[in-house]
């Protein structure tokens, strides 16, 4: 084995090492979201999409949340069951439908506490702008590395184990 492949497996296994932190940390705070709110991190995602768009489609949900369109309807489905929000047919097209939070979601939204530890966004801003961009890029590099040859089930985006 070349020093140059050594060294790139090294470099790899450190990523994955990484990586296996960042699960066990999104993990560890995705059941303290779940004991404080009864919702599941990708309830609450599904959530604040819907509160940032004002009569949200289940396409513009899914792309704004990152989550394939099978999996949003789910999730629809049971926030609509618990009362977090209401679904309506398009009166101009029967195939669409719109998604608004109730009162009850606005306020289960508002008592949630942040999705991620306020020790990362304290961290983040006291980057330089340059340092961000520089996490932000690999971010993406590394999330496009992983992402399989062929998506399952369509080209929509994957949820990333995330339970509905």
């Amino acid at each position: 084995m070349t020093d140059e492949r050594a060294a790139a497996q090294k470099d790899a296994s450190d990523v994955i090492r990484s990586i296996r932190r960042i699960v066990q940390a999104m993990d560890v705070r995705s059941k303290r979201v779940a004991r404080e709110t009864g919702l599941t991190i990708p309830q609450i995602v599904v959530l604040n999409a819907v509160r940032d768009f004002e009569a949200a489609t289940t396409a513009e949900i899914s792309r704004v949340a990152n989550i394939s369109p099978p999996t949003t309807v789910t999730i629809l489905e049971k926030l609509e069951l618990r009362g977090l929000i209401t679904r309506r047919r398009s009166t101009v097209d029967r195939r669409i439908v719109h998604t608004e939070l109730t009162e009850t979601g606005k306020a289960v939204l508002a008592d949630a506490p942040p999705l991620i530890h306020k020790r990362f966004f304290s961290g983040m801003a006291a980057m330089s702008a340059e340092d961000q961009a520089s996490i932000i890029r690999a971010f993406h590099t590394v999330a496009d590395l992983l992402e399989p040859d062929e998506p399952a089930g369509g080209s929509g985006p994957t949820e990333a184990g995330l339970p509905a």
